[in-house]
């Protein structure tokens, strides 16, 4: 072999080493180029979830406090009726009238809220036309199911308070019919004092017994007698038996709500 085809071999060794070196650089750079496309492409998953749960948290919370500052709007029907406090019990009605009916709910009550819709105006009728009295029992039994805890038993306590003003029935419409989410803000002392203000109520003793919780011992006796009173109690189905809200009880007897002619019943009796 000659020197120039030597040569001329070495060349082409070196420009095939220099091909196969350029083809690793740009499998490489490739190669990184993945990555960086990749890294680009779980930062911005990242930052897409982390957008949701923030968002997500932001709505939680502003649904969770959806009644913070708010006014509660009043409800301005007016008992045509006596109404008188009797410890832990609102009287409402004549109390000679042939049938009384008992009503045990919880202002945060889901269930007790549709109960009013769906009766509270007969009930109110029947009252007004001395054909029924009713005693009223506010109880302090969903105390843990609002945020913060409470509210239960400062929506009962301030509704003994505006019985003793003679506003209870509005005062009680009005709760129910902008009732709080069970679980979440309910509605605080400052607010319940203002519901009050708006119905009329201007008394020094309403505000302080509101804020001082003036009936709290007398509400959670009511809830202890109640809850140990085994005639109280019914099956939910479960084949064990307990009080639940709401509770009727009518002449004596306990109500089946399930029976949408109960009212008309107990009236008749």
């Amino acid at each position: 072999m000659g020197g120039a085809e030597r040569t001329a071999k070495k060349r082409r060794r070196q420009q095939l080493a220099a091909k196969t070196e350029g083809a690793k650089a740009v499998a490489k750079a490739r190669g990184g180029g993945g990555d960086a496309k990749r890294i680009a492409v779980i930062v911005g998953v990242v930052v897409v979830v982390l957008a949701v749960v923030v968002g997500g948290l932001i709505w939680t919370n502003a649904s969770k406090n959806a009644t913070e500052g708010e006014t509660i709007p009043t409800e301005s029907v007016q008992a045509d009726f006596p109404e008188r406090r009797d410890g832990a019990v609102v009287v409402l009605g004549e109390e000679d009238a042939p049938a009384t009916i008992d009503v045990y709910a919880d202002f945060l009550c889901p269930a007790c809220a549709t109960f009013d819709q769906q009766y509270g105006e007969q009930i109110r009728e029947k009252v007004e036309q001395g054909q029924l009295t009713v005693r009223q029992h506010m109880l302090p039994m969903l105390v843990k199911q609002s945020s913060p805890p409470g509210y239960s038993l400062d929506s009962a306590n301030a509704a003994l308070l505006a019985a003793d003003e003679g506003k209870f029935s509005e005062f009680h419409d009005s709760l129910f019919a902008n009732q709080p989410e069970e679980g979440k803000r309910a509605y605080d002392k400052e607010q319940l004092i203002q519901l009050g203000r708006d119905l009329g109520i201007t008394s020094e003793a309403f505000e302080e017994g509101v804020r001082n919780g003036k009936y709290n011992d007398l509400l959670e006796q009511e809830m202890k007698r109640v809850t140990e009173d085994t005639s109280l109690h019914r099956d939910f189905g479960t084949g064990e038996k307990g009080f639940g809200t709401p509770t009727v009880v009518a002449n004596g007897e306990l109500v089946d709500l399930g029976d949408p002619g109960w009212l008309d019943k107990a009236v008749s009796r």
